[in-house]
């Protein structure tokens, strides 16, 4: 429980259901005692539990997010990568070490506000995880992760809501005081999304200066550290030029930055490792799919095929921007057959 609304309402639903439950927040972020929970937020998710009748628990997982989500944030960033924490953090630390914690304690499920589904398939023949009825609030991608055991002892209430309103109706109604509160925006641990100067701060590093190259060779002046750009980036690069152009890759070797046009970033193709299959156990032959590779973009028709550990996705129509370290989800029609993280 973050406080929030979306797992507020979660509480009410679950407990109406007649499961015996506890509230647990995860207090994540070690040096600002932050992350998914913020000021007041221990206090909201305590409060509700307590209208609710259901014991809080506060759990410091914060080493275990500095290990498993910052720093992957932070290695990511140095290697030329461009991270999705999010997927870290349910991946390691609410669907592993959450699940462990209720698994020692007695409870048999975890619950969660995501908005997404799970449910048995026919066609598969097991339970699937599937996008959830009001799209614009689909989290599926960042749940790809999620292992096939687990997958049948997560419940997420919020699955079928048709609107991120109603949600806000069903606390509202039952008397919950964060019914009104904001959705959280951008990354938990970087509020101001300035995350060049988190990683700084965080490291104590300074990242050097280097050459913006222009794709034929030629040197376009002075980029501010590496870890500032990411692929596809046309603003913030400080470079007077005579038109549009991008950040469309990185030599790290080289401390070197690449512009190019728009035509650069243009790939039909890409691998992916540490790859997570739900729906099937294997792709050994080409597979007809729906590929997604940022969790804001629709996805998009394609190939996809395992070779030698890794996922090769080939799209109909070339991707632009395709990131290093970003995630690549597949899916049938709204269910997730799997993905892995592009490399």
């Amino acid at each position: 429980m973050s406080g929030g609304v979306d797992s507020s309402a979660v509480a009410y639903l679950i407990k109406k259901q007649g499961y015996a439950c506890l509230g647990a927040t995860m207090l994540l972020h070690a040096k600002d005692k932050q992350g998914c929970v913020k000021d007041g937020d221990i206090e909201d998710a305590k409060s509700v539990c307590d209208s609710l009748n259901i014991e809080h628990r506060v759990l410091d997982f914060s080493s275990d997010f500095d290990k498993y989500v910052i720093n992957n944030f932070i290695e990511s960033y140095e290697n030329g990568a461009t991270p999705n924490p999010c997927i870290e953090c349910n991946f390691h630390l609410k669907f592993d070490k959450l699940f462990e914690y209720g698994e020692k304690n007695g409870y048999d499920h975890i619950a969660t506000g995501h908005y997404a589904i799970t449910e048995y398939s026919e066609k598969y023949g097991r339970v699937v995880l599937k996008k959830s009825r009001d799209l614009s609030k689909d989290q599926s991608y960042v749940l790809y992760r999620l292992s096939r055991d687990r997958l049948e002892s997560v419940i997420f209430p919020l699955g079928n809501i048709e609107a991120k309103s109603k949600t806000r109706e069903i606390a509202s109604k039952i008397g919950l005081d964060v019914s009104l509160k904001k959705d959280s925006q951008d990354i938990c641990f970087v509020p101001d999304g300035d995350y060049a100067k988190f990683i700084e701060e965080y490291t104590g590093k300074k990242y050097p200066q280097g050459d913006f190259i222009r794709y034929d060779g030629k040197i376009l002046g002075k980029h501010k550290g590496i870890i500032r750009y990411t692929i596809g980036q046309r603003k913030g690069l400080g470079l007077a030029l005579d038109h549009s152009m991008y950040v469309i890759d990185k030599d790290l070797s080289k401390n070197q930055v690449i512009i190019g046009d728009t035509e650069h970033l243009m790939k039909k193709e890409l691998f992916a490792r540490d790859v997570n299959l739900l729906a099937v156990d294997k792709i050994d032959k080409p597979m007809r799919v729906k590929a997604k590779i940022r969790y804001k973009q629709e996805e998009r028709d394609a190939y996809a095929v395992m070779e030698n550990g890794l996922l090769r996705v080939t799209f109909d129509e070339p991707q632009r921007a395709i990131c290093k370290g970003q995630s690549v989800v597949l899916y049938d029609g709204d269910t997730v057959i799997g993905g892995g993280i592009i490399c």
